[in-house]
């Protein structure tokens, strides 16, 4: 039996290209989630759905696999249970010597422009940063008025109540300046 697999990255996506190129398929599985997802619906139904004899079909490695390391534990779960893998774009197909070759051959390529890519987005968030221009997110909590409603004698508890935050932010606020009203915070 064929079975199809496809997979876009946000529920924004559209599957329809993955779909059509993978219409000769009698199955197709799918997701619609960040390829970092490890609890992907699509993918363990169809892990469980693929049976010996089977050849499962994906457009793209990157559809299907997050790493190396992920496609290559995959392909040792389909390995283990008789089941073949051919990517279109790619022209792999696991069930010759040439195909499992030339599939470790692109997965190191696309580990290794992956690698290159998060290394050049840390370069320009540092250079956007250096620079000013990265201004992270706007602070949730005003440290200001944590200090003020504790030295009117609030406790932490209510604190955060008020601010609509987590009671361990208000202890760490309190004692991380070495606050003069740090004998205010109570012990849970």
């Amino acid at each position: 039996m064929l079975v199809g697999y496809a997979r876009v990255s946000t529920t924004d996506q559209c599957l329809e290209v993955q779909e059509a190129e993978l219409a000769h398929c009698e199955r197709i599985f799918s997701d619609q989630a960040t390829g970092t997802n490890t609890n992907r619906p699509g993918l363990r139904e169809m892990m469980d759905f693929v049976r010996d004899g089977d050849t499962l079909i994906v457009s793209r490695l990157d559809r299907f696999a997050r790493s190396l390391s992920d496609l290559f534990n995959l392909l040792e779960q389909l390995s283990n249970k008789g089941v073949a893998f051919q990517c279109l774009h790619q022209s792999i197909d696991t069930s010759s010597s040439t195909g499992k070759l030339t599939l470790a051959i692109l997965g190191a390529v696309a580990e290794f422009e992956n690698d290159i890519r998060r290394e050049r987005q840390k370069a320009g968030i540092a250079r956007a940063k250096a620079s000013g221009a990265y201004k992270g997110r706007k602070a949730v909590i005003d440290p200001e008025r944590v200090r003020q409603l504790a030295s009117e004698g609030m406790k932490p508890s209510a604190i955060a109540k008020e601010l609509k935050i987590h009671r361990q932010s208000v202890y760490r606020l309190l004692g991380s300046k070495g606050d003069s009203n740090a004998e205010l915070v109570e012990r849970p």
